[in-house]
């Protein structure tokens, strides 16, 4: 099943050969944890945008995740509002130029990385629009997440904001800056003959030519610490390489759902199974079988 709210990310449903839920602009995960503990069997996918998931659906997403609801979180970047016809976003950039922001953004942008790991998501990852195969696996990765799985897709806008990942796009940067994340394995970016790595100066990333390191002092992915995720997804160009790959799963969590249904099984067994209310009114004192029947 696949929820979505308002912008150009939420058409996603309709090309979907599955259910789908257009729902209302940043409700997307409202309707989406609901679904969940209603059929709580269903594989739940939640599809929103840098507008619809963090203006007016922050405080729905930010709750989605720190619940760990079994839903999976595909929220596409591209740093503005394109179905509007680009005013700026909560991802835009300071000093972005729009129609809604003429002289300039004052606003400074969201990571939304950030905010998946700081609102509690036991999967966050990141990937770009461009790359198919990598997309691929992280999709297929989030997806077999149990719990609350957040995946960030730098995504292109061609009309409004043509080029926005430019410097994952264009062949010589992306070279330079593109680092995958791999976990257990020590994080290096670069081209071939000029590895670079990051190594921890404290709690201070720093970027280190590999040649003149021995490789032990290298910073090790840890894909199941959450402090070190944060670091990472703080990281950008052109100081710093761009993590992509999954920066934080953490298994065996329990989920949202779960705790509810444990919950709901205890009054059960406490209190017996009840009546509907429909059963409840019908059985009211005084009333005669005539009304009942009604």
């Amino acid at each position: 099943m696949f929820i979505s709210g308002i912008g150009c990310s939420s058409r996603f449903p309709y090309y979907m050969n599955t259910y789908g839920f257009h729902t209302i602009h940043g409700r997307a995960p409202a309707l989406a944890t609901g679904l969940k503990l209603a059929r709580p069997e269903l594989k739940v996918f939640v599809v929103t945008g840098d507008g619809d998931g963090l203006s007016i659906g922050g405080n729905h997403l930010l709750h989605v995740l720190r619940r760990n609801v079994d839903v999976t979180i595909l929220l596409f970047n591209n740093r503005i509002y394109g179905l509007t016809k680009g005013q700026y976003s909560p991802t835009s950039e300071l000093g972005k130029v729009t129609k809604s922001t003429p002289m300039g953004s004052a606003d400074r942008p969201l990571s939304p990385c950030s905010f998946a790991l700081a609102a509690g998501a036991t999967y966050v990852a990141r990937t770009v629009d461009r790359n198919i195969a990598h997309m691929e696996e992280t999709l297929r990765s989030a997806s077999a997440h149990k719990g609350a799985a957040f995946v960030e897709i730098l995504q292109n806008c061609n009309v409004y904001n043509d080029l926005a990942w430019n410097v994952l796009y264009d062949k010589e940067s992306k070279i330079l800056h593109e680092c995958r994340l791999e976990h257990g394995k020590p994080i290096m970016f670069g081209p071939p003959d000029d590895r670079r790595g990051l190594v921890l100066e404290g709690v201070k990333p720093k970027v280190v030519k590999v040649k003149d390191v021995p490789e032990s002092t290298l910073w090790v992915h840890d894909s199941s610490d959450r402090a070190t995720a944060m670091l990472l997804a703080q990281l950008w160009a052109p100081d710093y390489p761009i993590p992509l790959g999954t920066l934080l799963s953490l298994e065996g969590e329990t989920t949202y759902e779960e705790i509810l249904v444990q919950q709901e099984q205890k009054a059960i067994s406490d209190r017996g199974p009840g009546i509907s209310r429909s059963s409840s009114w019908q059985a009211r004192p005084g009333r005669s079988a005539e009304q009942a029947g009604r």
